[in-house]
C-alpha cells in the first residue's frame, strides 16, 4: 500500500520538486546551495508539485469525474491559494521583523548607554517561507508531469 501508485506519484512530485531548486537557483544566482533540498519556498512550489501530482494521479487512477478526484482539486486549490497567501506574506513579515530587530541592536550599540542593552537576541526568522504565482504554476506543471510519467511507468 504504502507504494501505491497514487502515493508514489506524490512522493515522486515531491522529490523532484526539491531537487529541481538546487540547479534553478544556482542558474538564477551562481550559488550552489544543496540546504533547498529541504527547504521551504523557491521555485517550483513543492507543495504544489506533491498535491498536483497526486491529483493527477488519482484522476487517471479513479477518473477525472470521481468524488476522489473531487476532493483532491479541492485540497489542491486550497494548498496552492495558501502557498500564495498565507506562507507567502508570513514571510514578508518575517522579513520586517528581522530588519526591525537589526536596526533596535544597532540603536543600542550607537548609543551605549550603560542601563541600555541588547535585549533581543535570537536566530533570524526563515523568510522564505511561501511562493509567488509563478513558482506554484511550476510546481502544478511539475506534478502534472510527474503524475503522468509515474502513470505510464508504474507496473499495474
Amino acid at each position: 500500500m504504502f507504494l501505491s501508485f497514487p502515493i508514489l506519484a506524490a512522493l515522486l512530485g515531491m522529490f523532484i520538486a526539491q531537487f529541481v531548486k538546487i540547479p534553478i537557483h544556482f542558474l538564477t544566482s551562481g550559488e550552489l546551495k544543496w540546504k533547498l533540498m529541504f527547504s521551504t519556498g523557491g521555485m517550483p512550489s513543492s507543495h504544489t508539485a506533491t498535491i498536483i501530482s497526486l491529483t493527477t494521479a488519482i484522476g487517471l487512477v479513479a477518473g477525472f469525474q470521481s468524488n476522489e478526484f473531487a476532493i483532491c482539486v479541492i485540497v489542491s486549490m486550497i494548498v496552492m491559494h495558501d502557498a500564495m497567501g498565507v506562507r507567502r506574506h508570513a514571510g514578508y513579515h518575517a522579513e520586517v521583523l528581522n530588519t526591525l530587530l537589526a536596526d533596535f541592536n544597532t540603536l543600542i550599540d550607537t548609543i551605549k548607554h550603560p542601563n541600555l542593552k541588547k535585549t533581543e537576541s535570537r536566530d533570524k526568522l526563515k523568510e522564505l517561507l511561501g511562493h509567488q504565482p509563478t513558482e506554484v504554476f511550476f510546481g502544478a506543471l511539475t506534478g502534472i508531469l510527474v503524475g503522468i510519467s509515474t502513470y505510464f511507468l508504474y507496473p499495474f
